[in-house]
């Protein structure tokens, strides 16, 4: 008999969102008694937001992607998922986790990347033409916030290093530069000058490569909701979830390391590694637990998010380095 011996990373389907609590108003109601004053903030959940209609994007028709094994969840007790869809950090769109029903405004077509800097030919290409090139896979993660809570969602999208073999960056290009939209009059925070936008993430050529780190396009078997990042993001889920920049429209390959949204705005606090680190404290809270969200319910943090297998060997020799700002 083959036993499988499942690692302290995987989530099993079970714990995953149903796509039906994902998207239902009711159930986000009535989940919202269950997480009430134990959020951040202590607000109550906004029922008012829903997924884009799948029908109104041209790529619906490609999901759901096959399944990819390696990436799968286990046992965690986690928040019941009706909750991802209406518990969002998107900055443009407010600082409020209530953000779902703002993001609606944000145009997904047309939407054209720019992909410039160190490579051999720079381009650009429209979302849809994108994914006709990508090998397109599902995915479940975990993720976890710097605000210290967590949750697990089952992405759609490709392998980063797939669009790093597109793009064929130079052999001097050391990192990959993302940038979301600038757009004040879809995105009303975009008008608060004092904020750097637009909003920028940047990762080392070898944590793009990673097998872990995934543009996603997807949730739940169908295009991604505007409220999650549409139609480009980024899932690196060994790092706080400020380092998943959302919305991406320009990727730049650069020898120069990326001054990030974070770092800019409070650098004494962000930096640019962000690996989840449980010893590690932030400067205005603890790091060595979390609200999984939805539940009420706090458990400990783990180093890498659980991920150390796939990314330790990334940063022998930078343990002098800030590694979890």
């Amino acid at each position: 008999m083959l036993i499988k011996r499942l690692r302290g990373w995987e989530i099993p389907d079970s714990a995953l969102t149903p796509e039906a609590l994902f998207l239902d108003r009711r159930a986000v109601l009535k989940g919202a008694s269950a997480v009430g004053a134990s959020l951040i903030g202590g607000g109550v959940l906004s029922s008012a937001a829903s997924a884009q209609p799948a029908d109104a994007d041209p790529s619906a028709s490609l999901y759901p992607f096959k399944r990819n094994e390696t990436y799968k969840l286990d046992g965690k007790e986690i928040t019941p998922e009706a909750v991802n869809g209406n518990y969002n950090n998107f900055y443009e769109f407010g600082q409020s986790k209530r953000i779902a029903s703002a993001a609606q405004a944000l145009k997904t077509r047309p939407w054209v990347i720019k992909v410039d800097g160190m490579v051999e030919k720079p381009f650009e290409i429209g979302i849809d033409d994108l994914l006709k090139a990508m090998p397109l896979q599902e995915r479940s993660y975990r993720h976890r916030c710097v605000e210290a809570w967590s949750m697990a969602v089952n992405w759609s999208g490709f392998p980063m290093k797939a669009l790093l073999d597109y793009a064929k960056p130079l052999g001097s290009a050391k990192y990959v530069q993302m940038q979301t939209f600038l757009d004040p009059s879809v995105a009303f925070a975009q008008k608060q000058t004092w904020y750097p936008w637009p909003y920028t993430e940047g990762l080392t050529i070898e944590e793009a490569a990673n097998d872990l780190t995934f543009l996603v396009t997807g949730a739940y078997g169908k295009p991604l909701p505007k409220q999650f990042g549409a139609p480009l993001r980024l899932a690196v889920p060994w790092k706080y979830g400020f380092k998943s920049v959302k919305s991406i429209n320009r990727i730049t390959f650069t020898d120069k390391r990326p001054s990030t949204y974070w770092e800019a705005l409070q650098s004494s606090e962000y930096g640019f590694w962000a690996n989840v680190n449980p010893a590690v404290s932030h400067p205005r809270w603890s790091q060595a637990d979390e609200e999984v969200i939805g539940t009420g319910k706090r458990v400990p943090t783990v180093i890498w998010n659980g991920y150390g297998e796939y990314v330790a060997e990334l940063y022998k020799g930078l343990e002098k380095e800030r590694l979890f700002a």
